[in-house]
């Protein structure tokens, strides 16, 4: 790909919705027209050996893990990702993505002083890591907190641990040590960040899978949230109508939106949007919900599989938070092991059923 500045890619970018050409919930028919093919991923680290030894058991071959950036330099990026790449690949597995920020990121969400040099560490780790063969990276945009829970202690079947978000006893707590946020300063944050890092996500085909703000709710704790809903996204797909600018599809997260999310999930995938996907769910809406065994909610677990497969998804597939089993530390908070290897058993099932494509 040529090389273009900031402005001629806003430029660009500008003509193309002036002309109408911008996301839509038209359908990719190239997409549309193939077969899926879901690649089985966990969140891995390669300290913990007891975890990759059960992937491996699993069939899991594919690593979901966390950039090395934080506490290094961006002379040291590139060496930093070839290593991590290689490091999996010796113990078995093909990194399919990094989920959460590969530097720090919090000034780019806040919109604060020292934000531009955030914005100039991400842009390096999207080189680095694009280099090492890493594609994807699923971020997200809650400023100030981070995905939320107000219990983790709330009984499911058998007695399983698992969290609970509660909107009444959030606002108990108060305020953070930010104050107020309001919506538009964090649209304001989001556009910012968007027209400096797409054009490199771009250049170096780094596939930018934002995650939805979990709860979906605004404000939490007086900071507005923005990824909270399915009419928002478009917006900010079309913020940057680039292919780079796409979906962690958080299957609970839309749900608790009150979404229909069969219909959502067929709308972005078909439209090229979805580059992750958490296969989870919740019983409950936004303002109060819990989470459920993947067997053991309300939604349709077979169909989303299916309409992931029949829209043309390729991509990595996580099943996310799982209750807290017997004899597991409750300290794991929804990142149990015994909860997903039932996930991924589960899914496996579900697939093989219906001749849904997996890897």
């Amino acid at each position: 790909m040529s090389r273009y500045s900031r402005r001629s890619w806003i430029k660009k970018n500008i003509l193309i919705a002036s002309s109408g050409s911008v996301f839509s919930i038209l359908p990719n028919k190239s997409l549309a027209s193939r077969r899926g093919n879901l690649q089985l991923a966990m969140h891995l680290n390669l300290k913990d050996n007891d975890r990759l030894k059960i992937c491996q058991q699993m069939g899991v071959r594919h690593a979901i893990a966390g950039a090395p950036f934080r506490s290094i330099g961006r002379d040291q990026y590139t060496a930093a990702a070839k290593k991590m790449k290689d490091d999996f690949e010796e113990a078995g597995f093909k990194i399919a993505g990094i989920e959460g920020h590969p530097v720090s990121f919090e000034k780019i969400k806040l919109g604060l002083e020292g934000r531009d040099e955030e914005i100039r560490n991400t842009n390096a780790a999207i080189k680095a890591l694009s280099n090492a063969g890493i594609n994807m990276i699923c971020y997200n945009f809650m400023a100030g907190l981070g995905w939320y829970r107000t219990t983790f202690g709330m009984p499911e079947r058998g007695g399983a641990e698992t969290s609970e978000f509660s909107y009444e006893d959030s606002n108990k707590q108060g305020l953070t040590e930010w104050g107020e946020v309001n919506e538009d300063k964090m649209w304001d944050n989001i556009t910012y960040f968007l027209e400096r890092v797409m054009p490199v996500a771009e250049k170096y085909n780094m596939k930018m899978a934002l995650h939805p703000d979990d709860p979906p709710i605004s404000p939490l704790r007086g900071i507005a949230r923005i990824c909270t809903s399915a009419e928002n996204y478009r917006r900010i797909m079309n913020i940057a109508p680039s292919p780079m600018n796409g979906i962690t599809f958080c299957q609970a997260n839309f749900r608790a939106m009150g979404e229909n999310i069969y219909d959502l999930a067929r709308e972005f995938c078909e439209s090229g949007k979805v580059f992750f996907v958490h296969f989870r769910d919740i019983e409950g809406k936004a303002r109060r919900f819990h989470e459920t065994f993947h067997d053991n909610g309300p939604t349709d677990m077979a169909k989303m599989l299916e309409i992931y497969s029949r829209s043309g998804f390729v991509g990595p597939v996580r099943p996310d938070h799982a209750p807290t089993m017997a004899g597991e530390s409750k300290e794991s908070k929804g990142y149990g092991m015994t909860g997903k290897v039932f996930a991924f058993g589960y899914m496996k099932g579900l697939m093989d059923a219906r001749n849904i494509a997996y890897e």
